[in-house]
């Protein structure tokens, strides 16, 4: 309960302390009616600059502890009040007191603390509350994958895996009911049932006692769906074909989306044109060769296209132009490894955005001969191209990152991927945005 009542409060501390603070400058130090006055418009754009600063930098939910909680509670209150000075400077007029900007931006500081102490208070009293039991045919593999997804911050305590056949004994009226006994013992509040558990009569009878004690009752895909934000390859056979999927069936998304698009894009290419020349004098210096780098990718429907990018390493010899690269590789330059850090060498893939190649957000699209080879070992691996692919993804936002180095990496970056095909809209999109600015702040993330 604690955790959902941080955000708003965090929003709502934010609006009260830029308004109470105009409207103080306004009765005391200054000779204006704050509400009938331009000041009233420009505390909102404050207000909406200091909430997405504060979203960006990962308040309220994100910090694990109070060192981390001070350090990100002073950056966002510092970004907030240098996003407002940006925005007066470029203007060229004092569209709110220094009073209002700086003496909010103190305010909030321990607000944000406060805030902060809420979501992780919230956050231990809900991992607290959910025990889970999975009951599946393949218990080992199922199990290994949730401990390690789990960390990432998912409500359950405690996983407890149940191989199928134990807990599927015949019940009748005062007989062994096995699963009943499993989940009681544990304490646990949910059970996951997957297809080859769903199959089995006593199983399903067992599981229906439980739903009406008040034990949650999942499939293994819903459960994925609601903890873990992806959709599982083994079971998608049977939910493949059951949803609409934005870019093929509703033209509404597809102009939206296409809308959005054009014109982030359009705002890129103007930070492009700034940075562009700076690369080039610093190529000169430390990057010596072309300033941008082409690679195939396989977008939408199969197609492929040239992925733009500054360059970060040195011209490779002919024939490995299209190989991975590790993080450290010593072919990446001294200023490649800044580019890299700083995400800017992916700012020229506003033009294959402009371009209807790429989408702000989407799938990231491979090289063809990775999605040759990873087609015939997923299933339904295809159907991250159904959609054009994107600057950023629901995959990347959950920590899936950089490059594939292994089958189960590119099996959870598909699952991802298929549970954003699924879910999208409008909000959807833009929490992945937000999330995306969270990620080029971490100078450590990669894509």
């Amino acid at each position: 309960m604690l955790s959902r009542l941080a955000p708003g409060a965090l929003f709502g501390g934010i609006a009260l302390a830029v308004v109470g603070l105009s409207k103080l400058h306004a009765s005391q130090l200054g000779t204006y009616d704050y509400s009938g006055s331009s000041r009233f418009a420009w505390s909102l754009a404050y207000i909406g600059i200091l909430a997405v600063a504060a979203y960006s930098v990962g308040l309220p939910d994100v910090p694990r502890n109070r060192r981390s909680a001070a350090i990100t509670a002073v950056a966002a209150a510092v970004a907030g009040a240098v996003g407002m000075s940006i925005v007066q400077l470029l203007v060229g007029d004092a569209l709110l007191p220094r009073f209002v900007v700086f003496g909010s931006a103190l305010l909030l500081v321990p607000w944000y603390l406060l805030t902060v102490n809420l979501a992780l208070d919230g956050r231990t009293s809900d991992e607290r509350r959910d025990r889970v039991v999975v009951v599946a045919e393949h218990a080992a593999a199922v199990g290994d994958e949730l401990s390690n997804e789990l960390d990432r911050g998912a409500e359950t305590a405690a996983v407890v895996v149940a191989t199928l056949e134990p807990v599927a004994a015949q019940v009748t009226g005062g007989g062994a009911r096995p699963l009943a006994d499993l989940v009681h013992a544990s304490g646990a509040t949910v059970l996951v049932l997957d297809r080859s558990a769903q199959d089995q009569p006593s199983v399903v009878a067992q599981a229906a006692a439980l739903h009406a004690t008040g034990i949650r009752v999942r499939t293994l895909s819903l459960f994925y769906e609601e903890w873990l934000g992806k959709l599982p390859v083994g079971e998608l056979e049977r939910v493949a074909m059951m949803f609409d999927i934005g870019e093929v069936h509703r033209q509404r998304y597809t102009r939206v989306k296409r809308v959005v698009d054009v014109a982030l894009g359009a705002a890129g290419t103007l930070v492009l044109a700034l940075v562009t020349p700076v690369v080039l004098v610093t190529n000169r210096l430390g990057n010596r060769g072309p300033l941008l780098y082409r690679q195939t990718r396989v977008g939408k429907n199969g197609d492929t296209f040239s992925i733009l990018k500054f360059r970060t390493m040195r011209p490779a010899p002919e024939g490995l132009a299209n190989e991975w690269t590790g993080e450290d590789d010593p072919r990446i330059t001294r200023f490649g490894h800044v580019l890299r850090r700083s995400h800017l060498d992916e700012l020229p893939q506003v033009v294959n955005i402009l371009r209807g190649e790429l989408s702000v957000v989407g799938p990231r699209p491979e090289q063809p001969h990775y999605v040759e080879e990873l087609s015939e070992k997923l299933p339904f691996y295809g159907m991250r191209h159904l959609v054009r692919p994107g600057l950023t993804g629901w995959a990347q936002v959950s920590g899936l990152r950089g490059e594939i180095d292994s089958l189960a990496k590119a099996r959870a970056r598909v699952e991802h991927d298929v549970y954003y095909i699924e879910n999208w809209s409008l909000l959807f999109d833009i929490r992945i945005m937000l999330h995306s600015v969270r990620v080029v702040l971490d100078a450590k993330s990669t894509y």
